[in-house]
């Protein structure tokens, strides 16, 4: 049984597939927060911006991997060109996106990537990884595709990660009340470091779901 909070298609909106057609499959649950904002204070990871509990009008609970891949398929446009491609994220997907999911999926015709807090290992298969570190998180998914980092996190610097096995080293300014500062210390660190990538949520500059 896979419980997904959504399936929709928009625009990616960070990180290097910025701007590139997607249909995102937010799968429900996550292993550094319950989600609830009474567990704020006390999560692992507490400045996450995204509503992950349960499932919601256009998400479901899905029997079979075949199930699950068919709606995602649902949501994709039948205009020609490009190549359809899904992002499964979170929540943490990893605790439930399998082999069986990534197999389906391809089978759909679908790429597969996933944006992951790194916790968890992946199943085979899968065409783009992307980890987004955690400070007081376990990481053991050490290498992938791109490394997107949410900064500042004190307990977690850009160069606590910058010799992992990652192609692109992405960094992202921390959302909320001093976005405006966060941003700032974001482009300075790029400059100072140009094998980083700055990521902007480009989907909340647009208002883009």
């Amino acid at each position: 049984m896979y419980t997904v909070k959504e399936i929709f298609y928009t625009l990616q909106g960070e990180g290097v597939h910025a701007g590139r057609a997607a249909v995102f499959c937010r799968f429900a649950g996550c292993n550094l927060w319950t989600g609830r904002e009474q567990d704020r204070g006390s999560a692992t990871c507490t400045f996450c911006d995204t509503d992950f509990v349960g499932v919601g009008p256009d998400g479901g609970r899905f029997a079979t991997a075949e199930a699950l891949a068919a709606a995602v398929r649902q949501r994709w446009p039948e205009a020609k060109g490009g190549v359809p491609y899904v992002v499964c994220t979170g929540g943490e997907p990893l605790l439930q996106l399998d082999a069986a999911a990534v197999e389906s999926l391809h089978a759909a015709g679908f790429e597969v990537a996933v944006e992951t807090n790194g916790t968890q290992l992946p199943p085979p298969g899968l065409d783009w990884t992307c980890v987004s570190p955690k400070a007081g998180a376990p990481l053991v998914l050490t290498e992938g595709d791109e490394l997107k980092l949410v900064y500042p996190q004190p307990d977690a610097p850009p160069e606590r990660f910058e010799q992992l096995n990652f192609r692109h080293f992405s960094l992202q300014p921390m959302d909320g009340p001093r976005l405006s500062e966060h941003t700032t210390a974001a482009v300075a660190y790029c400059l100072a470091h140009p094998r980083w990538r700055l990521s902007l949520q480009t989907h909340k500059l647009l208002g883009l779901r």
